[in-house]
């Protein structure tokens, strides 16, 4: 009997992979290239981290074992009280947090609770393109939300209420903005809660890159601060760009504690838990000294400005707003293009640089590439460099 052919769903089959990773594994896979793609900061984790998780490696008995599914109290506790010192409200460490192997999985717990097929989750458009992909596979429908580009990728909050619909489930919120480095304003974030509270929302609010603002009188609003939006909002903070832990995968949110009951079913189902030594990691990251933040801002201020400076030498190539955080820049295509991922392609066989093609962030996106600036200064130069001798200065 013939073998049975293989069936793979039609949800996953209609897939790509992620485009940022696409990039990164087509550049791996050939020699010398300069790669502006992929968000993994240069940085190397903090030594007091490592050295506390040398020492624990070396005296606890327990550190290969599972944890509890919501984490370890320790880390629960710890992250309850940089949650409360950033916005002064205090969650319960037992019933209103959560341990999760990072954002992507924290955000991916979430939606599996929050919607059922056919619901839909508003995001900005351009947005993560992770988000995207992960509201698809849980059967979702994305309702994009533009930014508007001539105002610095500002957000349109005059057009949320007609995006939101009887089948709307949640708006995820990224501030710095992945792909953009937009700093999202105080008043339109409010605007948003405000809505989210009316319509009986959750905004889904995924923080990386708070710590990573530049001008001297910015900063990065969190709508978890304003106490009559508890119910309708879940803030994630990754520890993989603020403490350069990418590969340790660890994170942590705070919600509400009737959804933290539905989402430890998901996290249990699919993870169990997250890494013991991950916590470990994380408990030395948020009891230590954090005076490696500045320095790593510092790094990225110089990098931003290095990348601006570099993009004004290619003005007939590339039209640009200036990021006011995060570590990406997201430049239109000005040279004649099929589309975004074509420039990329040919960017990355001609001139042996890579970049993100803006159409995996949205529609908006497209006819845009994201450049990361989270690489060294020498890895920009090189690639500039090859990109004006491709284009011409």
């Amino acid at each position: 009997m013939a073998p049975r052919a293989q069936r793979i769903s039609a949800n996953v089959s209609a897939m790509a992979l992620s485009a940022i990773k696409e990039m990164a594994m087509r550049a791996a896979a050939m020699d010398d290239v300069a790669s502006l793609a992929w968000g993994l900061p240069s940085f190397e984790t903090p030594a007091p981290i490592r050295a506390a998780v040398r020492e624990a490696l070396g005296s606890d008995r327990e550190i290969g074992k599972y944890a509890l599914p919501d984490g370890l109290a320790e880390l629960r506790r710890l992250a309850a009280q940089t949650h409360g010192s950033a916005t002064g409200i205090e969650p319960d460490a037992d019933r209103e947090v959560l341990i999760t192997a990072g954002n992507m999985q924290g955000i991916n717990a979430l939606l599996h609770v929050l919607l059922d097929p056919g619901d839909e989750v508003i995001i900005t458009d351009p947005g993560f393109a992770s988000h995207i992909q992960q509201v698809r596979l849980c059967g979702g429908a994305v309702v994009p939300w533009p930014m508007d580009e001539s105002r610095g990728w500002a957000l349109d909050v005059d057009a949320l209420p007609g995006l939101i619909g009887d089948r709307t489930r949640a708006i995820i919120i990224v501030s710095p903005s992945n792909p953009t480095g937009t700093i999202l304003a105080e008043r339109d974030l409010r605007t948003v809660g405000a809505l989210a509270r009316e319509h009986g929302l959750m905004v889904l609010l995924d923080d990386p890159y708070s710590h990573f603002v530049y001008e001297p009188d910015a900063r990065a609003f969190n709508l978890a601060s304003v106490a009559g939006l508890r119910e309708h909002v879940v803030y994630l903070f990754t520890f993989s760009k603020a403490y350069a832990m990418s590969g340790w995968r660890l994170g942590y949110m705070v919600l509400p504690p009737a959804l933290k009951a539905e989402v430890l079913k998901v996290h249990d189902a699919t993870l169990i838990c997250t890494p013991r030594i991950s916590q470990v990691a994380g408990i030395a990251a948020l009891s230590g000294p954090a005076d490696h933040l500045e320095r790593f801002r510092r790094a990225l201020a110089r990098r931003r400005d290095r990348i601006c400076d570099r993009l004004d030498r290619l003005a007939h190539v590339f039209a640009y707003a200036r990021p006011g955080g995060a570590y990406y820049v997201f430049p239109r295509i000005l040279v004649e293009h099929a589309d975004s991922r074509a420039f990329a392609l040919d960017v990355l066989e001609q001139a042996r640089v890579s970049v993100t093609p803006g159409g995996a962030f949205g529609a908006r996106g497209d006819h845009h590439v994201r450049m990361a600036y989270c690489v060294s200064e020498e890895t920009i130069d090189r690639a500039f460099d090859r990109l004006e001798a491709l284009f011409g200065a």
